[in-house]
């Protein structure tokens, strides 16, 4: 054979070796093999073979594990300990809170995607179907968002008595203590209703069951809190509120300035060994009726009465009833015209005895851990299922109002401009949705998604913020002028709550996603950082010999992987069977082996440097969490049985989060401070150039069909919102509207062609020429009296609101006079 075709010989190999992802030794193995086949057919001269056999020599040398930790594994030891960053406890706790799941898989460039498919899809139980259908539909009946916002500035108190007595405040609660125990899902799906209905009220039902009191007294307390506690909460005759942001630090835990000092002390007539407490916080939801206050702080042990050395525990948890002296409590917040109960929080020489701590004295200190592992399930749940039953909500009301709303004699959603942002809704929320479920089924299967969890939290808010913007937009003056029949306003101004809490969405692109999930989730890294941190010697080099040289097979084998796949458009990479989407998750495998080669690239030049890149890393977490989402859409789709028609969002929310995986890391490469680097990278990750292309206007359009009529799909869509046919329900009657129009519009045509075509109809408005046209005989009696009911609703719907100027403040104020008006005043110095 020809020196060519050897060289293919040998190249082909190596890459179909580190593709597969083969042992150093089987690779040491075969290149033995195919280098004695050379020697003895080849026609090499004898330099180059020399050559090659030394690289043998070295390689079998490599897998000698005497030789290798002497002569590398120990040396490069001792340089990564010097080049490792320090680690805070507080980041070490973030890190060690919950658990790996799908995002781990995207890690490794190679998706195990049996791990995702087999999973449960999510389910609920009939009784909590039956709640849904029963008190939750019955709290969203009861609900007046306009009273609530605008005339009470508060729920009223039929709402707060229904949402106490029917358990909304304890559907995380066990039921031996009285609550629901619903499962995660579950709790999801009440959360979408509710918010389709009323950001006000949905915000008040999260809270109690989010990060707070109940859930860390589940996990953390002690029998007798738990005992005492938790049946007062789900009765409600508790209402509980978490106090962790200050104004001096905000919700940075290591810069807690509120303190907690164990000392004697007072408490019920006779002197007993507690805590000093004192403390300023702000933005606390429910704080102003509060009756128990759950309260983080940093624990001072001056005088060693705990018994231990220490005398800085650290951030610790509480529980302290409202009515103690030193607390002041009661005033009020009034976030974005949403007046759900939110406010500061003083206590000036707070005495409480010791068994305030949850989980008592020995959890002393351990406050930042319970918080930061109750929420990685917290994020994935509450957040993420108010935008979703927004944006559900916006949705199905748009694709209505688009239908039924003309302009030119033809529905607004007819216009292609109006389409594309309808479709954008559209294909957003269908990303929320399948994000949300899929994750939440896993946390019901025992995992507790960290990383997803942050991915969750700051991507669905804002795709909410989207898809609001782009509703707003659709309705015009109808969303901007605020009144009882406005359906929008109130969930628009809301949604900068929603990204501000739980870790403001600036900080959790640019620190949390990737930040967290490339030590967490990377198959060697954190493995790498503990063996060199371990202690015992032996173990230590040994335990980093492996993760070493697994990280090194790891980072070639996705340089090749990711090579061969771009330039093979990953036709042949290994996924299910799954017939249209196939092509989606075959591109899902290319870009995790790019980000995974992209990632290492990184760390290893940059290590702890990259911390404060915080526009690359984002850029990073911006990858793996478009890939996450378009698995848990692909997932979605299983989920729900592969229905055809939804096919087109699938389609739309795959190409549009596969091609922002493309384009960030593109952006990535065009920022990466080493160019040499950046060329390399890039040659490996785009060597045909930037190939994956956006939805076009075809596919577009096939969504907005989809919400524009009364289809099943559009039906899956909004599926758990308050949507029931009734008064005061503006998104039902939206609804009924559309249903009707498949009857109506064809008799408006007939009036159009038959009648002001021929000038038969001269009438302008559309009463007038349903008279006319009737008289002309253009219409039957039935069916002038069918349009008639058509047009009476729909002049309903698309009225707005407009009120006495007195009606417009909280408080009523009386015109003013001539010297009271600013733009009348005049100087008369």
């Amino acid at each position: 054979m020809g020196t060519v075709i050897w060289l293919l010989i040998f190249i082909g190999g190596a890459l179909l070796l580190a593709y597969r992802r083969s042992s150093l030794m089987t690779a040491t193995a075969v290149y033995g093999i195919a280098l004695l086949a050379y020697t003895w057919m080849g026609s090499a001269g004898m330099a180059w073979l020399v050559i090659l056999w030394v690289v043998l020599a070295l390689l079998v040398l490599l897998n000698i594990d005497g030789l290798r930790l002497s002569f590398i594994t120990k040396p490069f030891l001792l340089v990564y300990r010097r080049l490792l960053p320090s680690m805070s406890s507080t980041e070490r706790e973030a890190l060690e809170a919950g658990t790996v799941w799908w995002d781990g898989e995207l890690f490794t460039g190679g998706p195990n995607w049996k791990k995702l498919m087999s999973a449960a899809a999510p389910k609920l139980s009939a009784e909590e179907q039956a709640f849904l259908d029963g008190p939750c539909e019955e709290l969203c009946r009861m609900i007046d968002e306009w009273d609530t916002t605008h005339k009470r500035g508060d729920l009223s108190p039929a709402v707060w008595d229904y949402l106490k007595s029917k358990g909304f405040f304890a559907m995380i609660i066990p039921k031996k203590y009285g609550g629901l125990e619903f499962s995660a899902y579950a709790h999801s799906c009440v959360l979408i209703k509710v918010a389709s209905r009323s950001g006000t009220a949905c915000s008040t039902v999260a809270v109690p069951n989010s990060l707070g009191p109940a859930e860390l007294l589940l996990h953390y307390g002690t029998e007798e809190q738990k005992n005492h506690y938790l049946p007062r909460l789900a009765r409600g005759q508790e209402v509980p509120c978490f106090a962790l942001t200050g104004p001096r630090a905000g919700s940075d835990a290591a810069s807690i300035p509120d303190t907690g000092v164990v000392c004697k002390g007072i408490h019920e007539g006779r002197e007993v060994i507690g805590l000093r407490l004192n403390f300023s916080k702000r933005y606390i939801t429910l704080a102003p009726i509060a009756t128990v206050v759950g309260l983080a702080f940093r624990l001072f042990d001056p005088d060693r009465l705990l018994g231990s050395d220490t005398t800085d525990y650290g951030i610790t948890c509480a529980l302290i009833p409202r009515n103690t002296a030193g607390i002041t409590i009661g005033r009020r917040h009034f976030p974005v015209n949403n007046p759900f109960q939110n406010g500061p929080i003083q206590g000036h020489d707070v005495f409480v005895p010791l068994d305030c701590i949850i989980g008592g004295p020995k959890m002393a200190g351990q406050g930042w851990r319970m918080l930061v592992e109750q929420l990685s399930v917290g994020r994935c749940i509450s957040l993420p299922s108010n935008a979703t039953g927004g944006a559900k909500a916006a949705v199905f009301a748009s694709g209505a109002y688009s239908r039924i709303r003309k302009q030119f004699n033809t529905p607004v959603g007819n216009f292609e401009g109006v389409q594309e942002v309808l479709a954008r809704m559209a294909g957003n929320t269908y990303i929320m949705d399948a994000a949300r479920s899929v994750t939440i089924a896993a946390i019901d299967h025992g995992e507790r998604p960290a990383v997803p969890a942050a991915m969750l939290k700051y991507h669905v808010t804002e795709l909410a913020r989207v898809v609001s913007n782009d509703a707003m937009d659709v309705h015009g003056g109808k969303g901007i002028c605020l009144g009882p029949r406005n359906y929008l306003g109130r969930g628009y101004q809301i949604i900068p709550v929603a990204i501000t809490v739980e870790g403001a969405n600036i900080l959790t692109r640019n620190l949390i996603l990737f930040g967290q999930g490339a030590i967490r989730c990377h198959p060697f890294v954190l493995k790498e950082m503990e063996a060199a941190r371990s202690k015992d010697k032996k173990k230590s080099v040994r335990d980093f010999d492996k993760a070493l040289f697994g990280h090194i097979g790891f980072t070639i084998s996705n340089a090749v992987r990711s090579l061969i796949m771009a330039l093979t458009l990953a036709r042949f990479s290994d996924v299910p069977e799954t017939g249209a989407t196939k092509r989606y998750f075959q591109h899902i495998n290319r870009f995790s082996a790019s980000f995974a080669f992209a990632t290492d690239v990184a760390m290893l030049t940059l290590g702890g440097y990259l911390k404060k890149k915080e526009s690359l890393s984002a850029r990073l977490g911006d990858v793996v969490s478009a890939m996450y989402l378009a698995s848990m859409v692909l997932k979605h789709y299983e989920n729900q049985g592969r229905p055809a028609e939804d096919l087109p969002f699938v389609e739309w929310a795959c190409r549009t989060l596969l091609y922002k995986a493309q384009e960030q890391l593109h952006s990535f490469l065009r920022n990466f401070p080493n160019r040499p680097l950046a060329a390399l990278m890039r040659f490996v990750v785009f060597p045909r150039g930037r190939t994956y292309s956006a939805p076009d206007d075809s596919l577009s359009q096939k969504l907005v069909e989809a919400i524009m009529l009364p289809t099943a799909t559009r039906d899956r869509l909004a599926q758990g919102i308050y949507r029931t046919v009734e008064p005061g329900n503006p998104i039902g009657l939206l609804h009924e509207a559309l249903v009707l129009a498949q009857t109506a519009e064809p008799l408006e045509k007939r009036l159009r062609v038959d009648g002001v075509k021929t000038g038969k109809v001269t009438a302008l408005d559309l009463p007038g020429q349903i008279q006319q046209g009737l008289a002309a005989g253009i219409l039957s009696e039935t069916e002038a009296a069918t349009l008639r009911e058509y047009d009476r609703k729909v002049m309903e719907l698309v009225q707005v609101d407009d009120f006495d100027p007195s009606e417009l403040g909280t408080e009523a104020a009386g015109p003013r006079t001539d010297e009271q008006s600013p733009r009348l005043r005049t100087y008369n110095g």
